[in-house]
């Protein structure tokens, strides 16, 4: 069998390069078409990526891949989607919510947008965690009369919490949460973080991201019930802040369980999950999908980064938290642009494609 034609749509912004970089020489996926708005439609993909001075606006770490270069940047319109089996969505929320729309009727849609996350029929969906909830696509697909379906990834700050929740609430429950997020300048895309704004300095909220968090991490870890989900029974506080670090969310976690619980039984759960963790073998999976570190300076952003390419969630700090009755305490490290978003996105398509929604 061929390799499945993709599409990134939204490829010359932050993300769509991230999508660029993943999907270079794939075992599984071949980019065939791009698109981005009107401004880049008819130029090739390295005209469309400069900016007004004609320098190479290139954010993403290495080269250019060369598969891309010479490729035309079309219009949203002018896909063929008869020539498509998958599609990549890297747009802004607000222009999403329409394209992706127009696109699931045909085929389906990988996003990494909030435009579809909150509908009932919509699973929030992170590969190795709550992959029983991709039936709920079928669902969504006769409720739309769609060919395709969306299936979006969650916020990247959502994806580091829920991803080292989900082994403890499996075999410990778990009742509240207290995460506080120290947050990349990336996470703001191109424009969200003036330097002016973050230079020795700690921004103490950012819009809507901790509504974002709560509602997604309930629903994330929810169970897929008579083809609804019913949303996980965990109480969620949290604080996001942007600090000046440029890639990768740093976060505080309190948990509350319902069983006992200690650092030691914590690392077995771990060490568990990264033996029957489902997307192992996956070509954009990592050897390990958990790092434990019994180390107290670990995670830190400049060395958690770069382990398993970005893939690899990393916790540390883990300690028994005095304030509960049963209760733990950690940090982790999750990639905001790896895990979190376009390669997680790849992930995602390759569990799908396993599964043969693709």
């Amino acid at each position: 069998m061929g390799k499945k034609r993709v599409a990134i749509i939204g490829v010359t912004g932050s993300v769509g390069q991230e999508f660029v970089q993943s999907l270079n020489n794939h075992p599984w996926f071949e980019v065939t078409q791009i698109a981005a708005s009107e401004r880049s439609a008819g130029k090739n993909y390295l005209d469309a990526i400069k900016d007004a001075s004609g320098i190479v606006a290139w954010d993403v770490g290495g080269e250019i891949p060369e598969y891309i270069k010479k490729m035309t940047v079309k219009k949203i319109d002018e896909l063929d989607v008869s020539q498509l089996d998958l599609v990549f969505s890297a747009v802004e929320s607000v222009a999403a919510r329409d394209i992706e729309t127009k696109m699931a009727a045909d085929l389906p849609v990988i996003s990494t947008s909030s435009a579809y996350r909150y509908e009932d029929d919509v699973p929030i969906l992170i590969p190795g965690i709550n992959d029983e909830q991709t039936e709920l696509l079928e669902t969504q697909k006769k409720n739309r009369n769609w060919k395709g379906f969306v299936a979006p990834l969650p916020n990247c700050t959502t994806t580091g919490l829920a991803i080292t929740l989900k082994p403890l609430l499996e075999k410990y429950g778990a009742k509240k949460v207290m995460m506080t997020s120290m947050q990349a300048i990336s996470g703001g895309g191109k424009s969200g973080v003036s330097a002016m704004g973050i230079t020795d300095n700690i921004l103490p909220y950012i819009p809507k991201e901790e509504g974002k968090v709560r509602l997604e991490t309930r629903k994330i870890l929810g169970k897929l019930v008579d083809g609804k989900i019913e949303d996980a029974d965990i109480r969620i506080s949290c604080t996001c802040t942007r600090v000046p670090v440029i890639d990768g969310h740093t976060e505080s976690v309190f948990v509350e369980t319902t069983e006992e619980i200690d650092p030691s039984k914590a690392k077995e759960t771990y060490d568990q999950c990264n033996k029957d963790i489902s997307v192992a073998g996956l070509p954009s999976a990592p050897e390990k999908y958990y790092a434990f570190h019994e180390d107290p300076t670990r995670p830190q952003p400049r060395m958690e980064r770069t382990v398993g390419d970005g893939m690899t969630t990393t916790i540390g700090r883990v300690e028994k938290e005095e304030l509960f009755d049963n209760g733990l305490k950690y940090m982790l490290f999750s990639h905001n642009k790896k895990m979190g978003s376009a390669k997680g996105a790849v992930l995602l398509a390759e569990m799908l494609y396993k599964k043969g929604k693709i």
